[in-house]
C-alpha cells in the first residue's frame, strides 16, 4: 500500500481550509432604545451592524412602536452640536458600523406611551441588497446606561 507523503497531506489540508472559512454575515448586535419619557420628544435607537462578505447599504430602520424613524448624524462644528439626516450608511464587508451616542443613530418618532423600561422592541433593518434584518432592542430609561456600557 502507498501511502501519501505527510507533506502533501499537509498541503492538501491548507488549501481545503478556505472552504470550511465561515462566510461573514451581515447581522445586527448589541440594540437598545433610549426611551424619552416625554412623549413629544423622540427615542434614540443605537446599535452595531457587522457588515457581511458584500458591501452593502442600510437604507431603513423601523419599528412598529413608533410612527416615524429618521437615520441620523450628529456632528460638531465650531463648538456647536447639531445633526442631521441621513438617507443611507455604507457598510462595507467585514466592516463593523456603529450607531452610538455622539454618531449615528436612529431617531423613533411618538414611540407608544405605554412601553416602559425594561421591555424589548424589535427593530427592522433594511438593506440595498433586498435583506431585511430584525434584532431585539431593550428600552433603556433616559439616566441608566445603555447594555453593555463600562460601570
Amino acid at each position: 500500500m502507498i501511502r501519501p507523503a505527510p507533506l502533501a497531506v499537509a498541503a492538501f489540508a491548507l488549501l481545503a481550509l478556505p472552504g470550511c472559512a465561515k462566510k461573514k454575515e451581515l447581522n445586527v448586535t448589541d440594540a437598545y432604545i433610549r426611551f424619552s419619557p416625554i412623549p413629544t420628544n423622540p427615542s434614540a435607537a443605537y446599535f452595531t451592524v457587522h457588515g457581511g462578505d458584500k458591501d452593502v447599504n442600510l437604507i431603513d430602520v423601523s419599528t412598529e412602536v413608533a410612527i416615524r424613524s429618521e437615520m441620523h448624524e450628529s456632528m460638531n462644528a465650531g463648538g456647536m452640536a447639531s445633526m442631521k439626516p441621513i438617507m443611507s450608511v455604507p457598510i462595507p464587508a467585514g466592516s463593523l458600523v456603529k450607531f452610538e451616542p455622539g454618531g449615528k443613530h436612529v431617531m423613533l418618532y411618538k414611540i407608544n406611551p405605554g412601553l416602559q423600561p425594561p421591555k424589548i422592541v424589535t427593530l427592522t433593518f433594511a438593506f440595498s441588497n433586498g435583506e431585511r434584518i430584525q434584532a431585539d432592542a431593550q428600552l433603556v430609561a433616559a439616566g441608566d446606561a445603555g447594555p453593555g456600557a463600562k460601570k
